[in-house]
């Protein structure tokens, strides 16, 4: 069983939509469920609508879960636990103040030490009418698990302390709610980021505590650089999903490059279905991979020349009848945007600067006039030019803006097969 578990607290960013793919194409191999949890525990930061914008992203993507849940609906379950543990002496009652709590900070802070809770409360047991959160005594031994991607990973016991389970408002901790979840949903692999590979001792100790023994494995994701090399973050445009989208790059284009980045695969340019067949989780890089922009725009153009025409109609919004010039012009442009906007300066009114104004009115003039347009450009140039007496520049470059509406682009003769059905329609001033 595998699962994508996001918090509805921000957009979707790249590293996100990486890990559900790479979670959903090893539910298919595996012919395992694929679960989406909202994870939505952080009360005071949950967006209002943004599991909404989850379902829609991953919707666009083909990504397609058999089971969704919302993590708050478990509260109850987790507070009980955390109320077994206590009962079992292996989680206690804390009652220190949170000013209490940062002036230690503070001294360890000034002795230039790491701090670490000094149990305090762990022999205090109930104190009446006293506010209090809970939290699970520190392992008293090593921790350890295989990582699929990074071998084995060992926490000395030092490393922890008694950490917080369940706050003094009864909401569970990420750690606490999530080692839970994952266990009551029957979790067996957990593919996510490598930010959270403190966090897997914590839970792998929380569920031991809990009595569960079946063997959960892990694969962390390195993290996603930017062009300059740290950490993409929220002010990294690229890093939003709904901005790529935005912009015009095909979901199956970002698909393929988050699979292919940091990634050894058998060829560049491929779909999910095909990732399905080669995929394997052991083969991604341990080192952190480049978000290169150039590089999805690249893949992009190749995936906008595999789209069928019924693909294309519905990701440019526009006539099947465009669908050869739209493949045509991803020599020019690589974003539906770009490429759109090429296609409808063609089919709009042109303004023609006033030094080309007068040869472009007289070359409208007599393409309006044939009575049988030729199916070749050489034909089409040899009668214009034989009619207007026009040359060279003064024929070439008002003829470019009259079909295209720009100055420059691509060649002509090129460009003639697909317009010239049109290009009456196309010249008229």
């Amino acid at each position: 069983m595998y699962r994508f578990a996001p918090s509805p607290t921000g957009d979707m960013h790249v590293g996100n939509l990486r890990a559900a793919l790479f979670n959903y194409i090893c539910a298919k191999q595996n012919n395992k469920k694929f679960i989406l949890r909202i994870e939505d525990t952080d009360i005071a930061r949950n967006i209002k609508g943004k599991e909404e914008e989850i379902f829609k992203i991953l919707k666009r993507f083909n990504i397609n879960w058999d089971e969704l849940y919302y993590q708050s609906d478990n509260f109850s379950r987790h507070q009980a636990l955390a109320n077994k543990l206590v009962e079992q002496k292996k989680a206690f009652y804390c009652y220190c103040t949170s000013d209490e709590l940062d002036a230690k900070k503070e001294e360890a802070k000034k002795n230039k030490k790491a701090y670490k809770y000094d149990d305090t409360c762990i022999n205090l047991g109930i104190l009446d009418n006293k506010k209090h959160l809970i939290r699970i005594k520190k392992p008293d031994e090593a921790l350890s698990f295989k990582d699929e991607i990074k071998g084995e990973i060992k926490f000395e016991k030092d490393t922890f302390d008694s950490f917080v389970i369940l706050r003094e408002n009864k909401i569970p901790t990420y750690n606490f709610a999530c080692a839970i979840d994952d266990m009551d949903e029957g979790i067996t692999f957990i593919i996510r980021g490598e930010d959270h590979v403190s966090n897997t001792p914590k839970q792998e100790w929380i569920r031991k505590n809990l009595g569960f023994d079946k063997k959960i494995g892990y694969a962390h994701l390195p993290i996603i650089l930017n062009e300059f090399g740290s950490k993409m973050s929220k002010r990294d445009n690229a890093s939003s999903i709904n901005w790529l989208l935005n912009e015009g790059f095909l979901p199956s284009a970002i698909a393929n490059y988050l699979i292919l980045l940091g990634n050894k695969t058998p060829k560049e340019i491929f779909t999910i279905d095909e990732a399905i067949k080669w995929f394997d989780i052991k083969k991604i890089s341990k080192s952190p991979a480049k978000f290169d922009i150039e590089k999805l725009r690249f893949i992009n153009r190749e995936h906008i020349k595999m789209l069928s025409d019924d693909e294309i109609m519905k990701e440019f919004s526009m006539d099947k009848k465009f669908a050869l010039l739209i493949k045509f012009y991803t020599q020019e442009a690589s974003l539906i945007n770009e490429i759109k906007n090429k296609i409808l300066k063609i089919y709009s009114f042109k303004e023609i600067p006033d030094e080309y104004s007068k040869s472009a009115k007289l070359l409208s003039k007599e393409i309006d006039a044939l009575s049988v347009v030729p199916n070749s450009f050489d034909e089409f140039k040899k009668d214009l030019i034989q009619k207007t007496n026009l040359k060279s520049k003064e024929f070439f470059m008002p003829l470019r803006l009259l079909l295209t509406g720009e100055i420059h682009g691509p060649k002509l003769d090129e460009l003639y097969p697909f317009i010239k059905d049109d290009i009456k329609e196309i010249v008229k001033q």
